[in-house]
């Protein structure tokens, strides 16, 4: 894969929708690596701000991957009734403070979420990209690994059982997941995850412990930290 770096202090510049996980961090690597330089991350939070809606991750450990990714990061409380206008009204706001022109999504094939970051991006006067959009997923698994991402599964479906929550995605165990009906890229909500590395990284995170937990019809990686 050619060089993912961050561009020139001249380049064009986005804000990221970040997750944590792996497809938001390989959508910033191709942004990064077609000339566009990362000014800010965005993350929705729960209403107590505490973990992120998407991921269920907590603050800290986004701000983690922040500080190694020297990209500054927000973080918004919002419920799900009110999630829409904090997400406009936090684009508005970074577009003011770091002159971003894109807006960057992870999203590869669900034509609603698409729909609903141009709906947004348009209304902070920004342009949506997405540059894993129609890639194979299998493949993208592929190259996301190839690319240097070290990412670990920290929430999944309860029926996939305990045993994945905090297991590193390799090749094997996306095929492995794949052979279970389950799409390898999680885009469907099957499992997530959190980058612990990549090459935009200046260090690996460190991980605190963790056990895994249940909520309703999910497992999630209940991190003590």
């Amino acid at each position: 894969m050619p060089d993912s770096s961050p561009s020139d202090a001249h380049a064009p510049g986005f804000i990221a929708s970040w997750s944590g996980g792996k497809d938001s961090c390989y959508a910033v690597m191709l942004a990064a690596r077609d000339g566009l330089r990362p000014l800010r991350l965005l993350n929705m939070m729960n209403e107590n701000g505490k973990i992120s809606r998407s991921h269920g991750l907590p603050q800290e450990l986004l701000r983690r991957q922040a500080e190694v990714l020297r990209v500054p990061l927000l973080t918004v409380p919002a419920s799900w009734a009110d999630y829409e206008k904090l997400f406009v009204d936090a684009l508005v706001r970074l577009k003011a403070d770091s002159g971003a022109t894109e807006a960057v999504f992870g999203d590869i094939d669900l034509q609603a979420h698409r729909d609903w970051e141009e709906k947004v991006c348009a209304a902070a006067g920004l342009t949506a990209r997405l540059p894993l959009w129609h890639g194979d997923r299998m493949g993208l698994v592929r190259e996301m690994l190839a690319a240097g991402i070290v990412t670990v599964i920290t929430s999944c479906r309860a029926d996939l059982g305990k045993r994945f929550i905090g297991q590193k995605l390799t090749l094997a165990l996306a095929e492995e997941l794949q052979a279970l009906g389950v799409c390898p890229c999680g885009e469907n909500g099957e499992f997530h995850t959190f980058v612990v590395d990549c090459p935009l990284f200046s260090r690996p995170v460190e991980l605190p412990p963790m056990r895994p937990v249940r909520h309703e019809h999910y497992l999630f990686a209940d991190w003590l930290c």
